[in-house]
């Protein structure tokens, strides 16, 4: 059995889940370094995507939500003789033993109150309050990072709060009534021709249309189900051509629902694992559509909070507090689990009922947008994320 001393220090030192896509955010910024940020909503099972199945407490609180050891049936998928994946994490396990994958474990923000609608805006403004900011931490972020071109783009109805703020935010997502014809955007264009503000949103707009309908070209011909309907895996080959497209965005933000188990949660099969399929599958599609960019991506994978180490009464879970975060693409120093492991004993558990968070989220994005992306320490203390001095930067989870 290791410590809890020896995982943090064997971790820094050795070292999509889209059942259904809501909303996909893209941004512009400079350099080749590719950032996609996707936020689990609903407060997913850390602890049945990546179980700590050699913890001495582990099955005894879990209950029939245990899984099996490694080679068992519905067993899980080794990691490093402690913590396992989901045996339904497939392509996750082989990104990891190509380290392209690295896990923090143990978790969250400095958010406790266990309100979805609260812990994801103090996830996504970066703060230490659900009203600490009327922004978000990566719209603040966004005209930090090195060079030029920080315009942003949202495939989506709404911008999400994690991209809402000053910096402008571009939006695009498939019509649902017959789109403008050329006469018509022809007259608009003449319209706004005299405002410079106006004629310049236009022709932003335009742009992002033409990227658009060139993809949805390239991937809908001969599978055309109309243009109301959502495709999951149209919408990610899509998301891959805007990155890889030289004029296209560096930065991505996409959501995926349906993550809160309170019921027939399942263990090795049943709902959850239904949705851990789908997000293995979603995530291989999504690094297979990045094609030559992924080398140079940085993948984020987090949801507000956590779930309870024990079974309801319902054969579910309920809301927590500690849960994982997932590091994945090219430009990840992977192959690695990074946690000071708490332990899962009744003692060490937070309110006698959660998995005890001793990592900062923030830790992680101030990592990322320092290493990766080259955003100032400075700035990201003053600007990003005030009033987080005990969310250090952790080294070396890049290769960037």
């Amino acid at each position: 059995m290791l410590n809890r001393r020896r995982f943090l220090q064997s971790g820094i030192a050795g070292s999509v889940m889209f059942s259904s896509l809501d909303r996909l955010a893209f941004a512009n910024t400079a350099g080749e370094a590719r950032f996609i940020l996707i936020i689990l909503r609903g407060g997913m099972d850390g602890l049945a995507a990546v179980p700590a199945y050699a913890e001495s407490d582990y099955r005894k609180l879990r209950g029939n939500l245990a899984l099996g050891g490694p080679g068992s049936s519905d067993g899980v998928l080794d990691l490093d003789g402690f913590f396992g994946l989901h045996p339904n994490l497939t392509q996750l396990h082989a990104l990891y033993n190509s380290k392209e994958l690295l896990i923090a474990h143990a978790v969250a923000t400095s958010y406790r109150q266990r309100s979805h609608f609260d812990g994801q805006k103090q996830m996504e403004n970066g703060t230490n309050s659900p009203l600490g900011a009327r922004d978000g931490w990566l719209n603040r972020a966004l005209p930090l990072i090195p060079g030029k071109g920080h315009e942003a783009i949202a495939l989506a109805q709404n911008i999400p709060l994690v991209l809402y703020g000053d910096t402008r935010v571009n939006s695009w997502s498939p019509a649902v009534l017959p789109e403008a014809d050329a006469d018509t955007l022809a007259r608009i264009g003449k319209m706004y021709e005299g405002d410079h503000f106006f004629s310049s949103q236009f022709a932003s707009a335009l742009q992002t249309r033409a990227m658009a309908e060139a993809i949805a070209d390239g991937e809908m011909a001969g599978n055309r189900r109309g243009r109301g309907r959502r495709n999951i895996e149209v919408t990610i080959k899509a998301a891959g051509q805007f990155l890889q497209d030289a004029r296209g965005p560096r930065v991505a933000v996409m959501e995926s629902s349906g993550w809160d188990t309170h019921a027939n949660q399942g263990a090795g099969k049943g709902q959850l694992a239904g949705k851990l399929a789908q997000l293995d599958a979603n995530l291989a599609l999504l690094k297979q559509a990045l094609g030559e960019v992924w080398k140079t991506t940085v993948v984020l994978v987090a949801s507000e909070f956590g779930r309870t180490v024990a079974v309801n009464g319902s054969n579910g879970t309920d809301h927590g507090t500690g849960n994982i975060a997932l590091l994945l693409g090219g430009a990840v120093n992977g192959g690695r689990v990074i946690s000071d492991w708490p332990g899962l004993s009744k003692s060490a558990l937070y309110e006698g009922r959660d998995l005890k968070p001793t990592m900062d989220m923030r830790s992680l994005f101030k990592s990322l947008l320092h290493d990766h992306l080259h955003i100032a320490s400075r700035s990201l203390e003053q600007t990003v994320f005030p009033d987080s001095s005990q969310a250090k930067i952790i080294p070396d989870l890049f290769t960037s």
